[in-house]
């Protein structure tokens, strides 16, 4: 398991995001897919808009 804290050169990430709607729990999933098991999964609902990113 990769430590959160630590550095990481982000020139070599690869980061996607995408929506899962399935009948009662749309959720927002965004995962860096160059490295296994980083991801994250938030209610679709409960994510951020991207104007409250800026």
């Amino acid at each position: 398991m990769t430590d959160a804290t630590t550095p990481v050169d982000a020139s070599s990430t690869e980061v996607m995001a995408s929506v899962d709607s399935a009948p009662g729990r749309s959720q927002f999933i965004i995962a860096d897919v160059t490295c296994d098991d980083a991801w994250m999964a938030v209610r679709l609902d409960e994510a951020s808009a991207l104007p409250e990113w800026r």
